[in-house]
């Protein structure tokens, strides 16, 4: 495993990017903590770590004078620097103690698992090399090819002249590539399991001419074969041979020349998830998923429904608004970006909003589904439908402890606070008014309704209201400006701008958007 190093004097962030990254690629490190350098600076001399995400403003030591002192250590972790302070000086600090990256918190999930994705294959390529014993013309021709996908200014001449020295001119006259993964392969292997898988394919492909074993930079074998036949062959041979696992190859259109491989990489590489969609297949070919349907709208407004629904006890309803988000027949048919957007925003809309709200208090069972977070950790569709399904319910329950747990005078008050909301939206709200009319102390009513709602009271207010303004936005003609009247925004202007920034798009551009998919939903 990857040894990964999380430094700063935050809990909440410690273990939120624990959470984050655990979601994203399971079971692939292994995680140590420190509330300050020098408690870092500890544990790296106890044992180094391979990676290491390090705050700047810390008290006892910070990050700038840890990464200072650790010029001196003989093993240094691959250093992320986290700042809230988006400071060129400390930046320019961080590049002095060659530090990898700079991310500004709040840290953006895009952005930090591009880091993480570079800083593994980096890892892989130093560990694959470090294994590497005496080397012949295949393999010479093998890390050829690795480096033609992992780096840009290699010149194709001279990779040409190389690559007709070790035998595979045939590469010039045309050939297939194809991504191979056992089945049950969604977490990153190690060089040595990879090695060995490929191992166990070049024994399956003896006696065969015109092919070759390579890998991606990314932890992912490659073969790429003069006749693309013997992807079909391999398989029928692995399902033979090996009763253990299931081989899944994804397959490139025919391509001729080094200077394609990238583009006939990028055709394998986007086949192959569609596995989760077509398990039955071991073979799966870029020209057969390539004009899939594009047509189907994210239902955007169906996840927040579900959103709504969590900690509410209303377990049929949201086992029918999954049914919608996730319906198969729609799924299957269509290009594998749109389950991919779904799952993203799962995660963003549900699961991640229930680790803000509650924190270390639900951290063990958002852990517990980790694998969750993506759908390259599913081999099938149908176990992914059922695992976010056994978390929904799970987290539905939490909440609802967290509810009963609160005293029954306060329920009941709460009730009749979500009750009043859903009645005045329109009006003139704020929490001062609103705990006033209650007869509550402001600072408890504050808590009490973050508790029991599982959200703040001014984020609360701002999502009825836009929830309604969907609903007005979806279900009438009225104009933009008259819909941000009647649910209670100060004027048109902070309206657009507040539904832009949660939705990610205008309130036209939704009204167009949603009644678009209303169509599509209704011809299916």
């Amino acid at each position: 495993m990857i040894s990964l190093l999380i430094v700063d004097d935050e809990k909440i962030i410690r273990m939120g990017l624990h959470s984050v990254i655990e979601r994203q690629f399971p079971h692939l490190f292994n995680y140590r903590f420190a509330e300050n350098g020098q408690e870092a600076l500890e544990l790296l001399r106890q044992e180094p770590a391979d990676i290491m995400f390090t705050d700047i403003r810390m008290p006892i030591m910070d990050g700038i004078e840890l990464l200072e002192q650790l010029q001196d250590q003989p093993v240094k972790p691959e250093v992320i620097l986290l700042s809230g302070y988006n400071e060129f000086a400390y930046a320019q600090k961080a590049i002095r103690c060659a530090v990898k990256d700079y991310l500004v918190k709040p840290v953006m999930r895009e952005e930090l698992f591009a880091v993480l994705g570079q800083l593994m294959r980096d890892i892989r390529m130093r560990e694959e090399r470090a294994d590497k014993t005496g080397e012949d013309a295949g393999l010479v021709a093998a890390e050829l090819v690795t480096q033609h996908l992992t780096q840009k200014d290699l010149g194709d001449a001279i990779s040409q002249n190389k690559l007709k020295q070790a035998g595979y001119s045939w590469l010039d006259a045309g050939y297939t590539l194809g991504l191979l993964r056992r089945s049950g392969g969604g977490s990153q292997p190690s060089s040595t399991d990879a090695a060995s898988f490929r191992n166990q394919i070049a024994e399956l492909l003896q006696g065969h001419m015109d092919w070759m074993l390579t890998r991606d930079g990314e932890g992912g074998t490659i073969m790429i074969a003069h006749d693309p036949v013997l992807f079909y062959q391999l398989a029928e041979r692995w399902r033979m041979n090996v009763h253990e696992s299931q081989l899944r190859i994804a397959i490139s259109e025919s391509v001729q020349g080094i200077e394609q491989i990238r583009r006939a990489y990028s055709q394998a590489k986007q086949t192959l998830k569609y596995s989760i969609v077509l398990p039955e297949l071991d073979v799966l070919e870029y020209t057969s998923i390539s004009e899939r349907n594009e047509r189907y709208v994210v239902p955007v407004e169906l996840i927040q429904r579900l959103s709504n629904l969590m900690g509410m006890g209303r377990g049929n309803e949201m086992k029918q608004l999954l049914d919608q988000i996730l319906d198969v027949r729609i799924i299957s048919c269509c290009e594998i970006g749109y389950l991919e957007r779904i799952s993203q925003l799962l995660n963003e809309e549900l699961f991640d909003k229930v680790f803000r709200i509650y924190g270390n208090r639900v951290l063990g069972l958002l852990s517990r589904y980790a694998y969750v977070g993506h759908i390259g950790n599913f081999d099938r569709y149908e176990h992914y439908y059922a695992t976010v399904e056994q978390l929904l319910d799970s987290l539905d329950r939490f909440i609802q402890d967290r509810r009963e747990q609160a005293p029954p005078t306060e329920q009941n008050t709460m009730q009749k606070v979500l009750a009043y909301l859903q009645t005045h939206y329109a009006d003139d709200l704020n929490m001062a008014v609103v705990s006033n009319h209650f007869s509550l102390n402001y600072s408890y009513f504050s808590h009490a309704f973050q508790e029991y709602s599982g959200e703040s009271f001014s984020n609360y207010v701002r999502r009825l209201r836009l929830d309604k303004a969907k609903e007005l936005l979806v279900h009438s003609d009225m104009k933009v400006y008259e819909i941000s009247d009647q649910v209670g925004f100060e004027n048109v202007k902070h309206f657009m701008k507040i539904f832009k920034e949660t939705e990610g798009i205008t309130a036209l551009e939704f009204r167009s958007q949603r009644r678009l998919f209303d169509d599509n939903s209704s011809e299916a």
